[in-house]
């Protein structure tokens, strides 16, 4: 079965940072591109990144453009999200998923399965 566990949440003060890690086991993991969602509470869920399966493309939401950082290290069957500037808006619960391509629109969630349980972070103004 494919497992993905992400981690590196946490309670971070605004204009703080954190890297959150995705990894993955139980499938060929640059057979994927990965994206990063987020969902707060009350809010729709919202597409925050995605790289594309050797890492060359990568796409963020307006939100979160030139504060975030999405990277993959494929030999270690692992997503990143470096998360800088942060912000209270930014606190959500954010997971990791597969997908076939970033390509068109790439926030659409059900583009995505493999989901992981998520990671909560926590901004406090």
């Amino acid at each position: 079965p494919v497992h993905m566990v992400e981690s590196g949440g946490g309670l971070v003060q605004a204009g703080g940072s954190l890297r959150l890690s995705c990894t993955a086991s139980g499938l060929t993991f640059d057979d994927y591109a990965m994206g990063w969602f987020r969902q707060a509470p009350g809010k729709e869920r919202e597409g925050v990144s995605c790289i594309s399966r050797y890492g060359s493309r990568t796409y963020y939401a307006a939100s979160v453009q030139g504060r975030f950082t999405i990277s993959r290290d494929n030999r270690k069957n692992t997503l990143y999200l470096q998360m800088n500037s942060l912000k209270p808006e930014d606190t959500a619960m954010y997971n990791c998923a597969t997908a076939d391509s970033c390509s068109g629109s790439w926030s659409e969630a059900q583009r995505f399965d493999h989901w992981g349980q998520g990671t909560q972070v926590t901004v406090s103004s």
